[in-house]
């Protein structure tokens, strides 16, 4: 599923920083007081922006089709091939691009090892569950924890990074307690598919974070994966000498899919980085929602998974908290908007 890792080193220009906005990088033709060309150079890199967020996004929700595709391999055999593939498809990133120096130079940095290992194990149990929930008929769960996803990160802001929320947030976070009263009733069980995902995601999005500006988007996925290979490795060959493995006694067909998941798996990866290089974070916080919108309407649309009236309530609450967020999301970065034209404005006088 979704990684948000389109960090890149930040000895690189403004330009290819996650979250700089446009107006925080000078483009070719722009002069100091952001003449047409520059303003042409920002459309286009905003419109760029916009269009790999949308296709990263939009692969991530439609992954539960490829899943489907791969019946009728298990989610154990699904995520332990989607890890070594990976590996080997990052491997060969990296020798396209000549970047084996900064794999090592990630590997000799033990705080950066560590925090990559963490993400590793996160990454493992986000992948197993959501493809877990796919497979067993229960993708609008799974969409779910993407949903509740932004909810998480909140109160990982509360607890873990003691942020003080805005009465907004505040809202969002008691108006998505109630949501999941409701789907617990719904379910007739708490709704542990989806607030699994919702936990690890949130938890892999806080470290991937914390250790982001000292790696780039391949090098993290590609010590993630080194991470994960020995055991996905050892566990593709014990399922194919107990027999369970659908890896190779499917035809060709099923053998070049799962060989695929490589790719599926980086290319998302590649123009969320690419997206977050050229769009402020409030845009890329709007776009993630496309992702849970594509993974739910496959869910009932495809999978033709029932949805009660009281499944529909409790998704109606879980949206009206996202629209209470987004609201409140949509209104800070428009005072950020204005205090720094106003900041702008005063140096420009100043001077």
């Amino acid at each position: 599923m979704p990684t948000p890792n389109g960090s890149v080193s930040s000895a690189v220009p403004a330009a290819a920083r996650p979250g700089a906005a446009p107006s925080d990088v000078v483009r070719p033709g722009a002069g100091p007081s952001g003449g047409p060309g520059g303003l042409k150079a920002v459309d286009k890199e905003t419109t760029a922006g916009v269009l790999f967020g949308i296709g990263a996004y939009g692969l991530w929700g439609l992954l539960p089709l490829y899943f489907f595709v791969l019946q009728p391999a298990s989610a154990v055999e699904i995520v332990a091939n989607r890890v070594v593939w990976s590996l080997l498809f990052c491997t060969l990133l990296i020798t396209v691009t000549r970047t084996w120096r900064v794999l090592g130079a990630a590997f000799r940095n033990r705080s950066v090892l560590l925090t990559l290992a963490i993400a590793a194990g996160l990454i493992a149990v986000n992948w197993l569950t959501y493809t877990y929930g796919v497979t067993t008929g229960q993708a609008v769960e799974a969409s779910l924890g993407y949903f509740i996803n932004p909810l998480v990160s909140v109160l990982l802001g509360v607890f873990v990074l003691k942020e003080t929320l805005r009465p907004l947030q505040w809202a969002a976070v008691g108006i998505g307690f109630i949501a999941v009263i409701v789907l617990t009733f719904s379910y007739g069980k708490l709704p542990w598919i989806a607030l699994t995902l919702a936990v690890s995601f949130g938890l892999y999005g806080f470290v991937k974070k914390r250790v982001g500006p000292r790696v780039d988007a391949i090098t993290s996925l590609t010590v993630e994966t080194i991470v994960l290979a020995p055991l996905a490795a050892a566990t593709m060959i014990f399922l194919a000498v107990s027999g369970s493995a659908s890896l190779a006694s499917h035809g060709a067909g099923h053998f070049w899919l799962f060989v695929s998941s490589g790719v599926i798996t980086a290319v998302p990866l590649l123009f969320f980085g690419a997206s977050a290089r050229r769009l402020p974070m409030t845009t890329i916080g709007l776009l993630q929602y496309f992702a849970p919108v594509l993974q739910f309407v496959v869910a009932l649309a495809v999978f033709q998974e029932a949805m009660t009236l009281d499944r529909w309530i409790g998704f109606g609450v879980v949206w009206l908290a996202l629209l209470v967020l987004t609201v409140d999301m949509l209104a800070v970065a428009r005072k950020n908007s204005v205090a720094k034209r106003q900041s702008l404005r005063e140096a420009r006088t100043n001077t």
